[in-house]
């Protein structure tokens, strides 16, 4: 018998244009996310979230095979910056538990932070205060009651531009303000209390090892799926990130 784990994802971006992702998520769920404690969606599920509402077939066949697993296993969402506006109602259709931006979970009694991971990128001044604004309860609300059309006119405009925000800091050969702040991590770990992080957003896997009030500690950060499906599994014993090629 396999010992029991907890699975982590995030990034996925699924869309109607990508449906070799699609076919890696689903997959994922009836080999994988089936025989663990928890399924952990640490955001960007989706490339771009224009409301609940959206008729896009994708969405149905996702909260179909999601409110499958949950029937089984707890599935929960972390909200990333492209499906900020993700609501209660699509969770439900999805048997997902919504979570708050920042959460500290008992992973086999290790206290763990997790969270999408932008908020940790302190040093893009220009997305933090991009991020402010769309964290408001009343602009998404707002936005929400906007025509269908105009919100996928407005997403495609917002992946336009968050296109060239990359390419310019690229452009410059400064790509780590677009990284997380080294600085920002170990204050946020201390603040939860935590030595442990689990996060995405960066799409830069790998397992940081830093300190934490001079003790040591670990940061993971989740892979994207553009290429391969990765996920990291922990277990009493183990700590692991996987990647499989789509």
């Amino acid at each position: 018998m396999s010992e029991q784990h907890t699975l982590f994802i995030a990034d996925l971006h699924l869309a109607a244009d990508r449906p070799d992702i699609t076919a890696a998520f689903l997959h994922f769920l009836r080999a994988q996310a089936i025989h663990a404690d928890a399924l952990y969606i640490l955001g960007d599920l989706f490339e771009v979230w224009i409301g609940d509402d959206n008729p896009e077939p994708l969405l149905d066949t996702v909260a179909t095979a999601l409110a499958t697993l949950s029937a089984q296993v707890p599935v929960y969402f972390i909200h990333g910056n492209r499906d900020f506006v993700l609501r209660q109602g699509y969770a439900s259709r999805a048997g997902m538990q919504l979570l708050p931006q920042q959460e500290v979970i008992n992973l086999y009694g290790t206290p763990t932070l997790i969270m999408h991971g932008d908020s940790l990128c302190t040093l893009d001044i220009a997305y933090q205060k991009f991020r402010k604004w769309w964290n408001q309860p009343w602009w998404q609300w707002l936005l929400l009651k906007t025509p269908i059309a105009y919100r996928q006119r407005l997403a495609a405009k917002a992946r336009r531009k968050s296109a060239e925000h990359k390419a310019r800091y690229a452009s410059q050969q400064q790509p780590q303000i677009m990284d997380v702040t080294p600085d920002e991590v170990p204050k946020v770990m201390a603040d939860a209390g935590v030595l442990k992080l689990i996060h995405g957003h960066t799409h830069r896997p790998t397992v940081h090892q830093l300190e934490v009030n001079g003790k040591a500690a670990q940061r993971y950060v989740l892979g994207d799926w553009y290429t391969q499906s990765s996920y990291l599994k922990v277990s009493a014993s183990q700590w692991q990130l996987y990647f499989n090629a789509l």
